[in-house]
């Protein structure tokens, strides 16, 4: 029983917005994560998507995407990303598959883990950062700590949080994000976003104080499963 990620999916089986238009190595995208998937992920392993899912702009178109990834074996749990409009009710979306877990102000479990998690947001930079992006900013934030009170709250101590956004600015700097998941001890963080091989360096990789950061965005792990917990 392992936990896997992969970000990104952008499906597009009700909107038809093909993704090689960002690149060739972006030809027939959903195919080659189905076939990776099957090949590695059985119904007793965990998959963690951390946002930007599907295309659709409602729930109803969504619904297509959803099933797609329904049908795969696995236990599943996903966050929003910023082109995930088609989210909405938590409660209802929890009630769409039994092996689907939509993650908000909430956490779920698998094994002794706990999954938490928020979609996140831009950290302050040197760029742009106004005060539309603070507040959303701080929102998220506030989010995720919720989510990992109630983990904590239940007595778990391996935490598993998903953002979709990196949880830093493009220079790496220390942020609200990286100090709420040192302060709760989380083990392990996945996240995607990042697109391209001028991006994924703007992310952080590996361990860095006692947090293990994983860039799952699809492209980035060449369409295929990242295994992130035996």
């Amino acid at each position: 029983m392992a936990i896997y990620a992969i970000g990104d999916l952008h499906l597009s089986g009700s909107s038809h917005k093909p993704m090689d238009i960002f690149g060739e190595h972006w030809n027939d995208h959903a195919n080659r994560i189905k076939s990776s998937w099957i090949d590695n992920i059985t119904d007793e392993d965990a998959i963690l998507i951390p946002g930007d899912i599907s295309w659709a702009m409602n729930l109803e178109e969504a619904m297509i995407d959803l099933g797609w990834i329904a049908d795969l074996p696995g236990k599943k749990y996903l966050i929003k990303g910023n082109h995930d409009y088609w989210w909405s009710s938590i409660n209802k979306l929890n009630y769409l598959f039994e092996s689907m877990n939509f993650v908000q102000n909430n956490f779920f479990t698998y094994n002794e883990y706990a999954i938490c998690g928020t979609r996140g947001w831009n950290c302050p930079n040197h760029f742009k950062f106004t005060d539309h992006d603070e507040k959303i900013y701080l929102r998220e934030i506030a989010r995720l700590e919720m989510s990992l009170k109630h983990a904590k709250k239940q007595g778990y101590n391996n935490i598993i949080v998903m953002l979709h956004y990196p949880p830093t600015n493009d220079k790496l700097e220390s942020s609200l994000f990286t100090e709420t998941l040192e302060k709760y001890e989380v083990e392990n963080v996945v996240y995607g976003h990042l697109h391209g091989k001028l991006s994924y360096d703007a992310g952080l990789k590996g361990i860095h104080n006692n947090v293990k950061y994983n860039l799952v965005s699809c492209d980035y792990i060449d369409f295929k499963v990242k295994k992130i917990i035996e």
